[in-house]
């Protein structure tokens, strides 16, 4: 046999041989972090795509003492898989390309979280992706948003998120500007079905709705506005000419909505420029006429920075954190 094919079998049975060879060739030669990647994505791949977790989260529904309670839910088998999956790409696949490289594997904590629900029989301390309490919040939250159960949040749906609490113009945002999982690697696909002579047209990539997917993605920027990934997200947002800074132009349109809002509700009114002042207090940017990305992200002030973001969009957070 040729040392790169395995050894032929005339049904679908793992022999040795068939062991020894993938063992040999994908997994003897690299550590343990590339072999979970060899192991994980196509052999033909060089990274790990959506479908390629499937049948190992299959595999964890099956036999995992702390999900033995859903084998007779198909329904929530399916949407814990796709939570999932979806929360590993949001942390690990940053640059949300839809493709988990060999680097950004080794970056990031999924081998240690694969380990730890491995070895815990409580699925809910394994908070990192296989949760099942933080899994059922996600989607208690969406199904409580998606009225007419067609598995996708319009704009009015989301304007009721949290008793209401973000602006129109941030939602507005969202749909049109905010990252999405998977959204790359469609476009993708639809490019080559459409310079395929025998294929139908392929559906345009929708913005006019979020899918459960791209529900996750906003709501775990909006719980935690302290990392990385959700200071891209709202900074996208909020970044309307997309030059990579906020300045005060674009914080002061989304802040007069905020003020009006405190007005209509009869509460205190903040002037923009004293609630502008107070932020740079705290951020300390490194310019004093705009913001950055990396002026969210500096130590010292990751835990308040997003303060700026809830003043900006989210009303019942800024007016809890006045208080």
């Amino acid at each position: 046999n040729n040392k790169k094919d395995p050894p032929a079998s005339p049904v679908e049975v793992i022999t040795f041989g068939m062991f020894e060879w993938f063992w040999k060739l994908h997994m003897e030669p690299y550590d343990p972090c590339d072999r979970f990647f060899n192991l994980i994505k196509q052999v033909d791949s060089d990274a790990i795509v959506r479908d390629d977790f499937l049948p190992f989260i299959k595999a964890l529904l099956q036999d995992h003492p702390g999900l033995e309670f859903l084998s007779t839910h198909v329904e929530f088998q399916e949407k814990y898989a796709v939570t999932v999956i979806t929360r590993i790409f949001y942390t690990v696949n940053r640059c949300h390309s839809g493709r988990i490289t060999a680097r950004q594997v080794r970056l990031s904590d999924l081998l240690p979280a694969f380990q730890q629900v491995d070895e815990e029989e409580d699925i809910n301390k394994v908070t990192r992706y296989f949760s099942y309490e933080h899994f059922y919040v996600l989607y208690c939250r969406f199904w409580e948003l998606d009225h007419d159960r067609d598995y996708r949040i319009t704009r009015e749906d989301l304007l009721k998120y949290g008793d209401q609490s973000l602006s129109h113009m941030i939602v507005d945002r969202i749909f049109d500007a905010a990252p999405r999982p998977f959204e790359q690697q469609l476009q993708q696909q639809q490019q080559n079905a459409s310079s395929s002579p025998n294929s139908a047209a392929a559906p345009s990539t929708q913005r006019d709705y979020l899918s459960y997917e791209d529900f996750i993605y906003f709501m775990l920027s909006e719980e935690d506005k302290s990392n990385e990934v959700s200071v891209k997200y709202w900074f996208t947002c909020v970044d309307v000419d997309g030059d990579g800074k906020l300045n005060n132009m674009e914080m002061r349109s989304f802040y007069a909505v905020q003020l009006h809002r405190m007005q209509f509700m009869g509460h205190e009114i903040v002037p923009f420029e004293d609630m502008l002042c107070q932020m740079m207090d705290m951020i300390k940017p490194q310019h004093a006429d705009c913001l950055v990305e990396t002026d969210f992200l500096q130590p010292e002030c990751r835990q308040v920075s997003g303060a700026l973001f809830d003043a900006l969009f989210n009303l019942n957070k800024y007016l809890l954190f006045e208080q």
